[in-house]
């Protein structure tokens, strides 16, 4: 019994020693920030415990800072600052350099329009409408939809790059290109609570937009990309909130931009 014991721990030390650390690393922390953000990220942890040292006309639109400030940390901060000291990687090895950025830009000038009209169509449904912004106020008030937005941003950063740069980047060594499809499935999976269309493209979405970033070397392509994309349908769904019409041809489109 003893010697076979003895066998089994050997086993599971060389199995052990044959992996690769960084990518253990990677997948066994990915997790934990993703639980990490549910938590510590919370806008209820927020509203009990912060909230109220704040003016009460703030503290709903803080409260979503607070939750895209803790994505930036933790989705970008943290396994940047882990992948550069403990795995002593190079920015670029990491996704963290331009790469081909001529080839971004040009791929970005061609998304970006059909983004606008595939969100227009999207934003026409009343469950898109309820849920974007996610700040509801800031569909009437432009001053907060800019600083909501602007703090979007550092979410988008933090969410890409969890995805599209730390564990797509960060597992190629051993995955290559099926890193892609790896950093598909968590992605898809957080977004199970959106709207069943935003749900099965989130799939097709993280294909592309590893696919995306593999290519180009560089996951600085992901952001601005995502970014506008969630801008874009904030924007059609405010306007639609404060102009009350869903319809989707040129004549709505008009008066939703306030043309006469």
């Amino acid at each position: 019994m003893t010697g076979r014991i003895k066998n089994e721990v050997n086993r599971a030390v060389q199995a052990l020693r044959s992996l690769d650390r960084q990518v253990v690393c990677i997948l066994a922390i990915v997790p934990l920030l993703v639980i990490a953000q549910e938590s510590l990220g919370s806008r209820t942890l927020f509203r009990e415990h912060l909230g109220p040292l704040l003016p009460q006309q703030w503290r709903g639109l803080a409260a979503w800072g607070w939750w895209f400030g803790m994505q930036g940390i933790l989705g970008f901060v943290l396994p940047v600052l882990l992948l550069t000291t403990v795995f002593k990687q190079k920015p670029s090895q990491i996704g963290l350099g331009l790469g081909d950025w001529k080839l971004a830009v040009f791929l970005a000038a061609i998304y970006v329009p059909a983004v606008a009209i595939g969100t227009w169509f999207l934003s026409s449904s009343p469950e898109f409408q309820s849920k974007y912004p996610h700040y509801g106020p800031a569909s009437f008030d432009w001053m907060v939809f800019v600083i909501y937005e602007l703090l979007f941003l550092f979410y988008w950063v933090g969410w890409e790059y969890l995805w599209r740069g730390f564990m797509l980047f960060g597992t190629a060594r051993v995955f290559g290109l099926y890193a892609i499809f790896i950093q598909t499935i968590p992605f898809a999976l957080l977004h199970l609570n959106k709207p069943l269309p935003e749900t099965i493209l989130s799939v097709i979405g993280g294909i592309a937009l590893g696919a995306l970033v593999w290519r180009c070397r560089s996951f600085w392509i992901a952001v601005p990309i995502h970014a506008v994309q969630m801008l874009i349908l904030d924007l059609w769904c405010a306007l639609r909130s404060r102009s009350g019409i869903n319809g989707t041809g040129l004549t709505d489109l008009m008066q939703v931009l306030g043309i006469n």
